[in-house]
């Protein structure tokens, strides 16, 4: 299956070709937009809502730079060190601490996440759901492929269990099963993109909990650097992406199964913290990944590059990220989240809503309104017929255009 990039905001439509619209289309267009003028103009509407930051005016979430599709970097004017060459899609590099992106490229694209968006869906659920309660396995659950733990439908497992089997070998199985622990799956994937909103994760939309392709789904590589910046702050998480490996109780009264870490950095790269790798035919190899030396915490993103490059890819720009951290010029930002409760203004201070007139306020036109309207779309029409039999009768004697 090839790999198709998502159409994103940033698109804009144009006719097909450049060409020209005929006269006659142009004609009846313009009546139309008459027309749907005048119907608006008899109407009191509501704005219609900004789509993103974009439509908030305030440009790519964190910085204009941001907004390139190619490498983005600011070298010093001296010694620099250049960035590695990746053949990947999309990746950011950025300091945890300071919040700074290094270097950048694609940032804000559209791609599939595959198994990376599970650090999404763990960052959700984690802070909401009891550790140690269990959950029962669906056999939607249980029918999840190819990478699981193997549960068994109708058998109940320890939630903090699950969890470690989606760090640990990316269990398909065990995110159904978690997402279903909220209630419903459809209730944990609601979850899941409250969450992205709330780090301002723009470019997120989550269809499925373990981030098995599904059409309309989609991350950024500046999206999951937040989603791996938020995860520092949960002491579970780390905890757990840390663990080399994990028994894991498959069938009562039988001995537990062993899962290994998926991630041989852990015991490959210096200062290593953890990393979540994912990868489908159509989203190719995708991962996410922690390193702390000197003080210093990066994360590194890295989507849509060729499977068993993404752990060489990404040694590769943490080196050169504490190599040059402090001392190239930052591309962007990873923002804050935003409030989870945002607060209310001082009933003291709080304006006092004053009521709409009785003109302004949406509701079905009146009869006088009713008439203009009618003899507007009377008038637009009657242009209408004016300017296509005018037309005809120039055209009579005339060849056919070439």
């Amino acid at each position: 299956m090839d790999f198709v990039r998502t159409t994103d905001r940033r698109d804009q439509l144009r006719a097909p070709g450049g060409s020209r619209a005929p006269a006659s289309a142009l004609m009846a267009r313009m009546a139309s937009g008459l027309l749907v003028s005048g119907l608006v103009a008899g109407l009191i509407l509501a704005p219609a809502l900004p789509a993103g930051a974009a439509g908030q005016g305030r440009g790519p979430v964190g910085g204009p730079q941001l907004a390139g599709h190619g490498v983005i970097v600011n070298y010093p004017a001296t010694n620099a060190k250049p960035l590695p060459k990746l053949k990947a899609s999309a990746y950011v590099l950025a300091d945890a601490g300071t919040r700074q992106v290094l270097a950048a490229k694609d940032p804000h694209g559209w791609y599939l996440p595959a198994s990376t968006l599970k650090v999404l869906t763990l960052i959700t659920l984690m802070p909401v759901l009891n550790p140690n309660a269990t959950v029962v396995t669906t056999r939607r659950a249980a029918d999840a492929v190819p990478s699981k733990v193997g549960l068994l439908a109708g058998h109940a497992y320890r939630i903090s269990d699950l969890f470690k089997a989606m760090l640990l070998i990316s269990a398909n199985d065990a995110a159904l099963s978690v997402a279903k622990a909220t209630g419903s799956v459809t209730k944990g994937v609601a979850m899941m993109n409250a969450e992205a909103h709330h780090l301002q994760a723009d470019d997120t939309v989550a269809r499925l909990p373990n981030g098995l392709n599904e059409p309309g789904q989609h991350v950024s590589a500046y999206d999951e650097a937040l989603f791996a910046r938020q995860a520092l702050a949960i002491p579970q998480f780390m905890r757990d992406e840390q663990l080399r490996t994990m028994h894991f109780p498959l069938k009562p009264h039988h001995k537990p199964i062993t899962l290994y870490n998926q991630n041989t950095m852990l015991e490959t790269y210096r200062g290593d913290l953890g990393g979540k790798i994912g990868w489908t035919t159509a989203s190719k190899t995708t991962f996410i990944g922690w390193a702390r030396r000197n003080g210093h915490t990066l994360v590194v993103t890295i989507l849509h590059t060729k499977p068993l490059d993404e752990l060489t890819y990404a040694a590769r720009l943490l080196n050169w990220g504490f190599d040059e951290d402090g001392k190239v010029r930052p591309v962007g930002t990873l923002v804050r989240p935003l409030p989870a409760h945002p607060p209310k203004a001082p009933q003291a201070t709080r304006a006092k809503a004053r009521p709409l007139p009785q003109s302004a306020k949406l509701a079905l036109p009146g009869v006088p309104m009713l008439i203009g309207l009618g003899a507007l779309l009377l008038a637009s029409l009657t242009g209408v017929t004016v300017l296509v039999i005018t037309r005809r009768g120039r055209r009579a004697g005339s060849p056919p255009a070439r």
